[in-house]
């Protein structure tokens, strides 16, 4: 049974506008593989509240989508060694 889960990313100021873009079209290509995307919202650039990699700004990315419940395990590894992530944290949405 499919669950809706969402998705919150930093992604590094590091490569610019452009880069962030870049970044966020290969998440939502990557999401897109075994999920539907019902919202993709870019809330802009923040101050982090601690430093990451030498970094004291990132870019904030909510992505709520619909999944198996095996599927969040798959993107959290593939975050994981996508650069330019900072941070990142699924949650499935209660019912």
């Amino acid at each position: 049974m499919a669950n809706q889960y969402q998705l919150i990313l930093v992604l590094s100021n590091n490569n610019g506008e452009e880069g962030v873009n870049a970044l966020i079209d290969t998440v939502k290509a990557k999401v897109e593989t075994a999920a539907t995307i019902d919202a993709l919202d870019n809330l802009g650039s923040k101050k982090l509240a601690y430093e990451i990699d030498d970094q004291r700004e990132g870019t904030y990315v909510k992505v709520v989508f619909t999944a198996e419940g095996d599927f969040p395990k798959e993107i959290e590894r593939v975050l994981k060694i996508t650069e330019g992530v900072l941070r990142y944290l699924i949650v499935r949405v209660s019912e």
